[in-house]
């Protein structure tokens, strides 16, 4: 058997709400995001940004609605406003079809960007 590292979940284009570098660490995402695509508390999430070079791994937990906030360390690197890209990934021996959602500037859903067929 031979695992792969697939990309499970992704919300793209989201803005930071908050940075707050007096936390112990994380990233605060909207919680029904969160279950939107498939991400949940304690997991990994890789956090890139859309208009700047930062690139960061933290991990998630749900907040409330329209919130994507960034604690401890990983302030540093957002200020409110950034827009980035959230994923997440996975291990599989099959291929997976990730959940990939495109989010407005209150972070709500604008369009689904789901692959309807994905090629093993």
């Amino acid at each position: 058997m031979q695992l792969r590292t697939l990309l499970k979940s992704k919300l793209h284009h989201g803005r930071i709400t908050y940075s707050n570098p007096d936390y112990v660490g994380s990233i605060e995402i909207d919680g029904d995001l969160m279950r939107e695509v498939g991400i949940i508390d304690g997991e990994l999430v890789h956090i890139w940004a859309v208009d700047h070079k930062s690139r960061i791994q933290t991990y998630a937990f749900a907040g409330p609605k329209g919130v994507i906030g960034l604690n401890g360390g990983a302030a540093y690197h957002f200020e409110m406003g950034d827009r980035v890209i959230i994923a997440a990934f996975t291990l599989s021996d099959e291929p997976i079809t990730p959940r990939i959602v495109l989010l407005g500037d209150e972070n709500e859903i604008v369009r689904d960007l789901t692959p309807f067929n994905v090629l093993g």
